[in-house]
């Protein structure tokens, strides 16, 4: 089913919007975000692995030409260095890493060159925003003082560091690995890691935490930097479970309904609201449970369980049984959007991705039942003749479209439902780690010297 859903999404963006970023499923016409300047093609970019993965062929062929022929990074705009990383960079490395077609090497490192000059900063903590063409960085004008955040410059390191053992060129390992050695340095908050950072400073801005949007990531690559690292990475190691600890302590409440989530802090001071994007965090427990201490390993399960558990009640307690962009816990309300501007659904992944960790780590039927509800739910009601599109109010009885096929819905939505009900053998965990657009990167196994060939 995955398949035949990958399919009217990307015969519609072909059809509608093709060499464009994005496709407006009932404009049937292309969408530009300005995350990604003039930089074109991020379905096509964003997709190639899940085309691979699904053997279409001729699709993932005719992508893999448009990307020799069109795909240009020499435009004078301004990009996000998270987003063109997490979707183009990733994008185009686990298409090599599949495909060993040589243009997406070159591309990926091309692109990584690029990106550089983001890290000019008296830190080394990179910009949020770099014109790729004359290398001028600056940060979210309403991010805390100017300042870096969190999950941007926390969701670089695996793409960089097979930059260098692709490149040959140490430099972006180094970039990286630099930034650890900031936040290292700095003390935390009872442990916490506030979202905010200032890049000239190296100080901490406002201290907000979130596993949600803005810190979400930062985290999960920790976990998986120890991971691909074919777990010699013990500082990667050694801040993923410190981090887990302290928000064990202070962010994971138990609502008075007995469902567990993962509320926000703010200078101490906790929110009681989840996002969806914070229903990543239950595949990434149970990613890292056979890494924790040795008493802990059922506990981190359980917590994945768990976090699962209160994000299929998110989607339960909907009317189209798709689950708002966050939900709270307060004021008697469980795992439901209060507010009109949470109330939407713009095809995310987060849930899905947990369902299928869940699956592979426990083998329990019930997530390939809720993965199935989201299926049934997708097709019910973002289904459009043009493609698929998210929905404004989850809760309503009638269908209110916002006309974005979002690239991440190809790359991540369908790519771990397609996983979900697939077997272990495809993409197994022991060889690859996926990246947060969920594009798959292999593990660098300690005799992986950097392959001669692969330096011309």
């Amino acid at each position: 089913v995955s398949l035949q859903m990958m399919k009217h999404a990307w015969d519609n963006y072909k059809r509608y919007a093709w060499g464009l970023n994005e496709l407006k499923p009932i404009s049937k016409q292309g969408h530009s975000s300005n995350l990604f300047g003039n930089i074109q093609g991020a379905t096509i970019v964003d997709a190639l692995d899940t085309l691979f993965i699904m053997e279409m062929k001729e699709e993932f062929k005719e992508a893999k030409e448009w990307v020799e022929k069109n795909l240009d990074f020499n435009v004078n705009a301004e990009i996000s260095v998270f987003e063109v990383n997490i979707r183009f960079v990733g994008g185009l490395l686990s298409a090599y890493y599949l495909s060993g077609e040589e243009v997406f090497r070159k591309k990926a490192v091309e692109l990584g060159e690029k990106l550089l000059p983001a890290f000019n900063t008296p830190t080394g903590i990179p910009w949020a925003l770099l014109n790729i063409k004359s290398g001028i960085g600056r940060n979210w004008p309403w991010a805390s003082g100017g300042s870096s955040i969190l999950a941007e410059f926390g969701t670089l390191h695996l793409e960089f560091v097979h930059l260098s053992h692709l490149s040959g060129n140490p430099v972006f390992a180094e970039k990286v690995m630099n930034i650890r050695k900031v936040l290292n340095r700095l003390d935390k908050p009872e442990g916490l890691y506030p979202n905010y950072l200032n890049p000239s400073s190296g100080q901490w801005g406002q201290h907000h935490v979130s596993i949600g949007g803005l810190g979400d990531s930062f985290y999960e690559y920790l976990l998986k930097a120890w991971l691909m690292s074919d777990k010699t990475d013990e500082d990667g190691k050694k801040m993923y479970y410190d981090a887990v600890q302290a928000i064990e302590t202070h962010l994971i409440r138990k609502s008075s309904g007995g469902l567990t989530y993962i509320a926000e802090w703010k200078g101490g001071l906790l929110e009681h609201k989840m996002g969806h994007l914070t229903c990543f965090a239950g595949g990434m427990f149970a990613l890292g449970a056979d890494g924790a201490p040795s008493d802990k390993t059922g506990h981190h399960i359980e917590l994945g369980a768990e976090i699962a558990r209160t994000c299929h009640e998110s989607y339960d307690r909907t009317r189209m049984k798709l689950g708002p962009e966050a939900f709270r816990f307060d004021g008697g309300v469980e795992a439901i959007a209060t507010r009109q501007n949470e109330k939407y659904y713009i095809l995310r992944p987060e849930v899905i991705e947990t369902y299928m960790y869940m699956w592979r780590l426990t083998h329990d039927p019930k997530y390939r039942e809720w993965g199935w509800e989201a299926v049934e739910a997708l097709e019910k009601h973002c289904r459009v003749d043009g493609g698929y599109s998210g929905i404004r109010d989850v809760y309503n009885n009638h269908e209110s479209h916002d006309d974005v096929q979002q690239s991440f819905f190809l790359s991540e939505t369908l790519k771990y439902l397609y996983l979900l009900f697939s077997e272990e053998d495809l993409l197994p965990f022991e060889h690859w780690v996926f990246n947060t657009e969920a594009h798959p990167l292999p593990i660098l196994h300690k005799d992986d010297g950097i392959k001669e060939e692969k330096q011309k």
